[in-house]
């Protein structure tokens, strides 16, 4: 880790006004942890002494790889263009940095980008006129290559042109015809990069979770190549794959993503692995691969077709016990075909006899049983052979309990600590605990005091009414989704409701009579949207009652021999409204930022578009609250009630809604939770939250970009299943691509200028509701 505390003040004045220009993303982007690590890193490069435009560079490439894989990566990005000082010129380690978002995002993970930088260093020291050339090209080089085929690329030319300077310049550059030859033959069939989203997709339409898949460098030397793993819940897959035969390499992908998402789904209790030998081992992952894959095919059965594809085995084959494990493996899976061994035919029979395979305790059973029948053909087993050769097939190390560190095991362990208890207890049994030291998040017991504390000098008030402070209800639990165990953590969020205190409600009026010529047009979406009580909708095939003007007109068109309207039925048809609305405001310290060219922050405009919006649905009649969201840790997630639903909007109402303040951060799951708990009580049919955000989820006790954003995802898809229809309204103009991930396509709008958002708002709701 870098310094941790770093005066940017001293430092010249076009760095520091290339940070604050980054300023609105970086604050963004970091934790308070990491802005305090990435100015650290723009001090270190500065002090390199290689010029003003390295830490430039570094300052406008930052937040966007820690957007893609972490905050942690930049420090190594740090480390290595202080390793290359020694070696290159400050310009090629200005166009490292540079190219750095390229690669984090066409990598796709913090580890093979550790491993991009290391072949970096090792090109450095072998080759370092090849470092600019090569970096100039990344983007085509990546487009085609995986890490291990940049690696195999970039060796050959370090090889071959050693002594060679210019030939070695111009094959790192691709402009001979060997480099260009060599980029073809290490070229990949299907990068995964390019396809990880179908992948996700296609997993989470089968399963209905959001599986997490990681990609890994292999260099695809071995017979066997790089093969997927699970690790923590984590699939990781190669970052590659050939065609295999008339396999293409997307489906190869489909086939071991469901394959290891089979391996989590079903299976509930870990094999031990002790007293077993090798060949044991290899057995029981056979049968342990069959019993996932046909309870996989019992709920979607075409999978069958997508994993017998892949199978190549035929009775032929002997040489080895690989061959035979081969041979076992189609033969479970694929009941078309035919292999008459005597081993295959009995562990077939046991496999398809044995009913229930929910149970793991039957592939230990039937594989023991295997590899004693393989053990009597006199071939030896050689683990580091003896592998199967369908290339979708994952390493097992899921089956299998280590002796090491359980993930599931320990989250259990958290959370049977995190199930604290509230007690309510009197003023001296609370006064003697009020100090104790080692009291922390893993308290197991909350002590509440069981009646207000009143000062001596002033009995009869309590603290919080001679303090002023905002009313707080008692904290309330909610669950948060982690998306890197694909599970819900129970109460693991606190949310403290509390009522803000009121300021001048005169405010609102300003705000009003500033924005005159905005609320007059919007009179006639009002008047559209008002209901409109009983309506008369004549010329009906059939309604209430008969219209006496159509039968009129009716008679008339048959005494000129004209043909008649049939439609002479007139009916009644009520106009009513039964929608109920939640304005939620991200109060976040974000929004204190001001807006540029302009004076106003971006609270003050949240604040103009939330009083235009409530005015209009006052006007209308519906039903709304407006309510506000930040936080402090997942402990302490602040809900803010300016106007509830029965609450009249009245200067009460009003004072607390220009009472509004903007800080800490933005957990915006546990808000939308609890929006949502209150919504579900509301007896309309249609129920609308609209959110208004200017960043993405955020807190300072987490760190991963990735975490708050899926468990955002997965609130609003609770809230979507409970009734509530969610949209999104963000300042954001980078939140294209995590809001719509977040909310869907069509339940989200991105403002790119900020300054239209009081007159946006209220049109956006009555496009909504129509």
């Amino acid at each position: 880790m870098l310094a941790e505390h770093t005066d940017i003040t001293e430092l010249p004045d076009a760095i520091r006004e290339a940070i604050d220009a980054a300023a609105t993303q970086a604050a963004k982007t970091f934790t308070p942890h990491g802005l305090v690590s990435y100015h650290a890193g723009i001090a270190a490069l500065h002090r390199l002494g290689r010029g003003d435009d390295v830490p430039i560079a570094f300052v406008s490439a930052a937040p966007a790889i820690a957007r893609e894989l972490g905050e942690d990566s930049l420090d190594e990005l740090v480390q290595e263009a202080l390793r290359l000082a020694s070696k290159t010129s400050g310009a090629v380690i200005e166009r490292l940095i540079e190219t750095a978002p390229l690669a984090a995002s066409r990598l796709g993970d913090a580890t093979v980008f550790h491993g991009y930088l290391a072949l970096v260093t090792h090109i450095a020291a072998n080759a370092p006129r090849a470092l600019r050339p090569m970096l100039d090209k990344m983007d085509t080089l990546l487009g085609q290559l995986t890490l291990g085929g940049l690696r195999r690329w970039a060796q050959w030319g370090i090889h071959a042109h050693r002594t060679h300077f210019d030939d070695q310049v111009r094959y790192f550059g691709l402009e001979s015809t060997e480099s260009l030859a060599i980029l073809q033959q290490e070229r990949r069939g299907t990068l995964f990069v390019d396809v990880h989203r179908r992948i996700g997709m296609y997993l989470r339409a089968l399963y209905g979770l959001d599986f997490i898949l990681r990609p890994t460098a292999g260099d695809f030397e071995s017979r066997s190549g790089y093969r997927p793993t699970i690790g923590e819940f984590i699939i990781h897959v190669p970052d590659a794959y050939d065609d295999a035969g008339d396999v293409c390499g997307l489906d190869i992908y489909r086939a071991a993503a469901v394959h290891a998402a089979a391996h989590i789904v079903h299976t509930t209790d870990r094999l031990s692995s002790d007293g077993l030998a090798p060949l044991q081992i290899a057995a029981i992952e056979v049968i342990e691969d069959a019993r996932i894959e046909a309870l996989a095919m019992q709920q979607f059965p075409r999978l069958r077709q997508l994993w017998s594809r892949q199978h190549t085995a035929t009775p032929a084959q002997g040489a080895t016990i690989g061959d035979y494990l081969d041979r076992v493996a189609r033969a479970l899976l694929d009941g078309s075909y035919a292999d008459d061994h005597p081993i295959i035919a009995d562990i077939r029979k046991r496999f398809t006899e044995a009913g229930n395979w929910r149970d793991n305790a039957l592939s230990r059973d039937i594989g023991l049983a295997l590899a004693t029948q393989l053990s009597t053909l006199g071939i030896t087993h050689r683990p580091a052979n003896d592998i199967l050769s369908a290339p979708y097939r994952d390493d097992n190390r899921h089956t299998w309990e280590f002796r090491g560190y359980d993930t599931r095991a320990a989250l259990e362990e958290r959370l049977r600590f995190s199930r604290q208890q509230r007690r309510n207890v009197s003023l001296m049994e609370f006064i003697n605990e009020i100090d104790t030291e080692t009291a922390g998040d893993d308290a197991q017991e909350v002590w509440v005091l069981q009646s207000e504390l009143f000062p001596y000098e002033d009995f009869g008030v309590s603290y919080n009414a001679s303090g002023n402070n905002a009313e707080t209800a008692m904290p309330l639990p909610y669950p948060e989704w982690d998306y890197r165990i694909q599970m819900q953590r129970p109460a693991w969020t606190q949310v403290i409701e509390s009522r803000p205190d009121a300021a001048d409600a005169s405010r609102i009026d300003d705000i009003l009579t500033q924005h005159k010529p905005l609320t007059s047009r919007l009179q006639r979406l009002i008047e559209a949207l008002q209901p409109q009580g009983v309506q008369r909708l004549r010329k009906q095939e059939d309604g209430d009652e008969i219209d006496l003007n159509a039968v009129l007109d009716a008679w008339t068109d048959i005494r000129r021999g004209q043909m008649p309207d049939n439609r002479f039925m007139l009916r009644h048809k009520r106009s009513v409204r039964d929608i109920a609305v939640m304005i939620l405001l991200d109060l976040s310290e974000s929004a204190n930022e001001t807006i540029a060219g302009s004076g106003q922050r971006i609270i003050d405009l949240a604040l103009e578009a939330a009083v235009l919006t409530a005015d209009t649905l006052e006007r209308i009649g519906d039903p709304f609250a407006i309510h506000g969201f930040q936080s402090d840790g997942r402990h302490a997630v602040h809900y803010r009630r300016f106007k509830d639903f029965k609450q009249p909007y009245d200067a009460q109402a009003k004072g607390r809604l220009c009472g509004m303040r903007a800080e800490l951060s933005t957990r915006m799951g546990a808000a939308l939770r609890h929006a949502t708990r209150l919504m579900q009580k509301q007896p309309q049919k249609q129920k609308l939250l609209l959110l208004l955000t200017d960043g993405a989820p955020a807190d300072i006790d987490e760190r991963d970009p990735q975490y708050l954003r899926q468990d955002a995802k997965k609130a609003v898809e609770e809230a979507r299943r409970a009734g509530i229809t969610s949209f999104c309204l963000s300042l954001d103009p980078l939140a294209d691509d995590y809001v719509e991930r977040i909310f869907g396509r069509s339940h989200a709008m991105v403002l790119d200028n900020i300054r239209r958002l009081p007159e946006k708002l209220p049109a956006l709701y009555a496009a909504l509701t129509k």
